[in-house]
């Protein structure tokens, strides 16, 4: 990696420039799986990672708990597990997408053992301990207690500064910068936080791996710092995004209280999967009113038998319901799940022998860019890995399948990038003029009076979990897409404080919020235009789920201000809806 000093009379030629090959934007399991395979596949490439807060502590694969779904044992097949995805996703996924899941998970956790030392939880025998998932028919969940996203992160950190790959650590992403006309990317510009000075990242080709982290929600699971910075960029550079209406409720968000950023953490469905009970205010079982499989039933519909029984008003005393464990024994809860039972406790809650209050928790977005299984972009010199695509998941994401996710796609997207870089070798020039007014778009608070930008966050939480949630309607969404559109124009004319923009927090709190409002507008126009009920998308005045067999998926393009939406055929390219791959695996 280089730097050079660039001078002009305007802002844009002044900024400080950052030459490299390899531009990974985010440092969660797809990036950091990207940077290490491209190392990999051609060590002399410039491969720089830029994260906004610091490699290894920062993102959402951290924080995985529950563990990492793949086919190993014995009765399991990459055919079960597909089919197991393709009908918990509701017939929406891309086939070729889900099945390069299923397969390269399997390669990708032998990697995680064997090349980058992740220690996972063992049966007796020594065989990988795999455990009970909601919506699998099959336990294929790897884990290293309830703690795994740790393990799996410390491993891939090490491994990056063993290698000695570029980092650009508290460096925030702002926009996607074309060549003058307009066909291919050219670089990132950014702003380092620790000065408040932007950097333009000439790079030759670019990963998008920032994560989703649907943090515009009232309940939420990601850290603070998830933003959707993105996909935001994506909307803003033409990029199609598909199933943005798809957003994963985790059913239980630890509920405690409104003064604690404790709320929103996940209590992790392994709880359930081991025998965990939910219980409404009045201290009753309830999913058997909802699906046969009582809590072993798919988030979604999880999610939906909480929130129905929250708006009965058979609430527990902060609003939610209570998860139950003490019925499976204590001492044995306290053994298996380790780590929720010391987060509960640090909260004041017992995990093992008590009642813990759960909310639904926005959690994953299954939406995202449009990419190919190389993980190629219709943007020239931009991939895709992560929680930043979409079509992986289709209407819903099994637990496990998420991390399995970015590690299988960041790989492949470490390879494809560096073996495109042989036939495409050049830096590209960026249009300056892009560069200008992106600045000063995000300059922007700087020239207005103070405002009350918490105030205008509480009225994003309000405004997404009651029109834009779990339970939706044409009205409630009309409702939502116009307090949206007011509050991105309140959002234009509030500035902040102080005037300095190093560290200056309430400067990425306002671009936080940018990024924040423009995907919500983005999520709710898709779920206007998605006109039944599918996966995590339901319609209250729409119930009924359309023919799977002309099943289709949404894609939003931004082309100014104005958001437009259409409709793509799902191609079923690998089995149709009423078919399976089970009996043929079993015949063959």
């Amino acid at each position: 990696m280089s730097n050079s000093a660039h001078s002009g009379t305007n802002t844009a030629a002044r900024v400080r420039r950052v030459v490299t090959d390899i531009l990974v934007l985010g440092s969660g399991g797809a990036g950091l799986f990207a940077a290490l395979h491209a190392h990999q596949a051609n060590p002399s490439l410039s491969i720089t990672v830029a994260v906004k807060g610091l490699l290894g502590k920062s993102g959402c694969t951290r924080m995985v708990q529950g563990g990492y779904n793949v086919a190993l044992a014995e009765g399991d097949s990459i055919e079960r597990h597909f089919m197991d995805t393709i009908e918990g996703g509701k017939w929406l996924s891309d086939q070729d997408l889900a099945w390069t899941l299923v397969t390269k998970a399997i390669e990708r956790i032998h990697e995680l053992e064997n090349e980058l030392g992740c220690f996972f939880d063992r049966n007796p025998d020594g065989t990988v301990h795999q455990k009970a998932f909601a919506g699998q028919t099959f336990d294929r969940t790897v884990h290293k207690g309830d703690l795994t996203g740790i393990e799996i992160m410390n491993r891939l950190a090490e491994q990056i500064w063993n290698r000695g790959i570029a980092r650009l650590e508290e460096h925030r992403a702002v926009e996607l910068i074309k060549t003058s006309d307009g066909k291919s990317l050219a670089g990132v510009l950014m702003i380092d936080m620790r000065c408040g000075e932007f950097v333009f990242v000439q790079a030759k080709a670019v990963l998008l791996a920032t994560g989703g982290g649907p943090t515009m929600y009232k309940f939420h699971t990601p850290s603070g710092e998830k933003s959707c910075d993105g996909l935001a960029m994506a909307l803003r550079a033409g990029l199609p995004l598909r199933d943005m209406e798809m957003v994963q409720f985790h059913p239980t968000g630890l509920l405690a209280g409104p003064d604690t950023r404790m709320t929103g953490t996940v209590i992790e469905e392994g709880l359930r999967g081991a025998g965990g009970h939910l219980l409404n205010g009045l201290n009753e079982r309830f999913m058997h009113h909802y699906d046969p499989r009582n809590e072993r039933a798919t988030r979604d519909i999880v999610s939906r038998s909480i929130y129905s029984e929250m708006r009965a008003g058979r609430t527990t005393p902060n609003g939610g319901v209570y998860i139950s464990m003490a019925h499976l024994g204590p001492d044995k809860v306290r053994v298996q799940f380790k780590g929720m039972v010391e987060r509960c406790a640090d909260c004041g809650f017992d995990l093992a022998g008590g009642l813990v209050e759960v909310v639904p928790t926005a959690h994953y977005m299954m939406g995202g860019v449009v990419f190919r299984p190389d993980c190629t972009t219709a943007l020239h010199g931009l991939f895709a890995a992560g929680e930043d695509t979409g079509g992986v998941h289709g209407a819903n994401r099994l637990g496990g399948n998420g991390v399995a996710n970015s590690t299988v796609f960041g790989g492949i997207a470490g390879e494809s990038m560096a073996a495109w870089l042989v036939d495409n070798q050049d830096l590209r020039e960026p249009d300056m003029n892009a560069i200008e007014q992106s600045i000063s778009a995000h300059r922007v608070p700087f020239g207005n009076p103070v405002g009350n930008l918490q105030a205008l966050r509480e009225a994003l939480y309000e405004c997404m979990w009651e029109d834009v949630g779990i339970l939706r309607t044409a009205e409630g969404l009309q409702r939502g897409i116009a307090k949206l559109t007011e509050l991105e124009r309140e959002l234009a004319s509030i500035g902040v404080a102080d005037d300095d923009p190093a560290f200056n927090m309430t400067w990425h709190d306002w671009l936080n919020l940018r990024s924040l409002l423009a995907v919500s507008r983005a999520i709710a126009t898709a779920a206007l235009a998605r006109e039944d009920s599918r996966g995590a998308h339901f319609r209250e005045d729409a119930p009924h789920t359309s023919a799977l067999a002309t099943s289709a998926y949404t894609v939003v393009k931004q082309d100014g201000d104005a958001l437009t939406v259409s409709t793509q055929a799902v191609n079923f390219v690998r089995v149709k809806p009423g078919e399976t791959l089970l009996v043929e695996a079993e015949t063959a």
